[in-house]
């Protein structure tokens, strides 16, 4: 269904603008040709040069930038261009803007120019307190009632920290409604090919009752549009909008899900069952009892990828270097000191791991001679001289006796000429993938909550924007699912 289709993908500011690079790459993928519109705030989120890049088109914010000012009236030769378009994430105001008619930024003056033949897709996506306020209710309703199609958001944790619905739907979700809207058949479609809005708009019905009572007594009619008078109308029981959000609460975790069911939201990850090594942290190698030599890494990213590759379903088994971090859930740890117990640890259970991601910031070199106890400085005097050696390799060890059902990823940190180091790191290591982080940047490497990661198979590498090291490791498995052989 999206093969040689024109698809118009529009982003607004919401936090889950870090997807949109996967759903422009997904339909790409996919054989549809793609246009990104953004509100100017969901640029704070994602990076306009990604997407062009990803896309291969101009991306379109501003309304009035001379770049897009070709053909006359922009937005309406690109509406009536594309086959379908996406809005996701849409943003609590940009769902007010769509629903309300204020069409004052160029995603939402594309979305009005739509004809009424082109599908319109809209995915919400915020925190649950905001999805469930009733002007954001309101407003859905309306959209649905215009002939929008609405894709519930998830259930899940979100940015807030919060556990609850407002997720932006995984992608096999977004794609499926895309094709729905297209023409596809929904599973759930009856026997003339028609869907049913189903569990989405049930979960809503009481407050649409509300909301078509409300307007029959502005309208002076009662359902049966018979006259009423205005007292009769002041003493007409109307059910509020908190009791009719009540009233249907206890319903939407049943609706949701099996509005994801029928949306296919049950396929099951490549990493389902899998077992994946993961080292972490730095390495501190002894002086004496008391010193050592070590680095900054704080083992987040090692932390993050053993978090997300539990939640895909994976056995992870997690060899950490000295670090304060909590083990996360389900996640099976050893706990290391030095790079030659990190080896040791890594080479006696990577046999049986079907990945390995070694993301610890392993130290190159360890003194010769370790001394008991506690160096005195007025014994050593003012110049003390270390004798190092180098450390084992792990990762050229592992690359060395790699299976070809075994996928090998390594991270590299570098200052210069980053790409042609990390793609050297790659071939002499024998991996399937390279993390590359930049030591420049400063939304990268040790220490911070954020990362800026570039991902360097054999055939491409691909930039990815400044983000979470949790979303970091997100994209990560994803790619290491690709190099997965199928079938085992």
């Amino acid at each position: 269904m999206l093969q040689g289709k024109k698809i118009i993908i529009g982003i607004s500011g919401s936090i889950s603008a870090y997807k949109s690079p996967m759903l422009v790459r997904e339909l790409i993928k996919s054989g549809a040709e793609v246009r990104v519109v953004m509100t100017p705030s969901a640029s704070k989120f994602i990076s306009p040069l990604v997407l062009t890049n990803l896309s291969k088109n101009q991306v379109i914010i501003e309304m009035f930038d001379e770049k897009v000012q070709f053909g006359g009236s922009w937005h309406i030769h690109l509406a009536t261009w594309c086959d379908a378009m996406i809005i996701a994430p849409a943003s609590a105001t940009t769902l007010s803007r769509l629903a309300n008619g204020n069409f004052d930024t160029a995603l939402s003056v594309v979305a009005s120019a739509l004809p009424r033949s082109t599908p319109l897709v809209v995915a919400p996506a915020m925190d649950s307190d905001m999805w469930q306020h009733p002007a954001v209710l309101r407003n859905v309703i309306q959209l649905e009632r215009d002939g929008v199609t609405i894709v519930p958001p998830a259930e899940g944790e979100l940015a807030s920290g919060l556990y609850g619905v407002g997720r932006l739907p995984e992608m096999d979700v977004l794609l499926n409604s895309l094709r729905f809207a297209l023409g596809a058949k929904s599973p759930s479609a009856g026997q003339n090919g028609t869907t049913d809005s189903g569990g989405f708009h049930s979960q809503l019905q009481d407050f649409q009752n509300f909301s078509d009572e409300y307007q029959s007594l502005i309208n002076g009619t009662d359902t049966q549009n018979e006259k009423i008078t205005i007292t009769e109308s002041l003493n007409h029981p109307l059910i509020s909008i908190e009791d009719a959000i009540e009233k249907d609460t206890w319903t939407v975790e049943l609706e949701f899900q099996k509005l994801k069911d029928s949306l296919g939201h049950t396929s099951k990850s490549k990493l389902e069952g899998k077992t994946i090594l993961i080292t972490a942290g730095p390495t501190y190698e002894k002086i004496d009892d008391v010193r050592f030599i070590g680095n900054f890494s704080s083992g987040k990213m090692g932390f993050a990828l053993a978090t997300e590759a539990v939640k895909s379903g994976a056995n992870v088994l997690l060899v950490a270097g000295p670090v304060s971090l909590p083990t996360p859930n389900g996640v099976l740890r050893i706990d290391v000191q030095s790079a030659s117990e990190m080896y040791d640890a890594v080479m006696q259970h990577f046999y049986k791991s079907d990945v390995a991601i070694l993301a610890a910031a392993v130290a190159d070199y360890s003194p010769t001679k370790k001394v008991s106890g506690k160096m005195k400085k007025k014994d050593v005097g003012d110049k003390l001289k270390l004798e190092l050696h180098s450390t084992k390799d792990i990762l050229a060890s592992l690359g060395a006796v790699k299976t070809n059902h075994q996928v090998l990823v390594g991270f590299a940190l570098e200052a210069t000429n980053e790409i042609e180091n990390a793609r050297k790191k790659l071939t002499s290591k024998n991996c399937d993938l390279i993390i590359l982080n930049s030591a420049n940047k400063p939304q990268s490497g040790f220490g911070g909550d954020d990362n800026t990661i570039t991902i360097i198979s054999a055939e491409k590498e691909e930039a990815f924007p400044p983000m979470t090291k949790n979303a970091c490791a997100a994209i990560i498995l994803e790619h290491i699912s690709l190099q997965l052989h199928d079938g085992e």
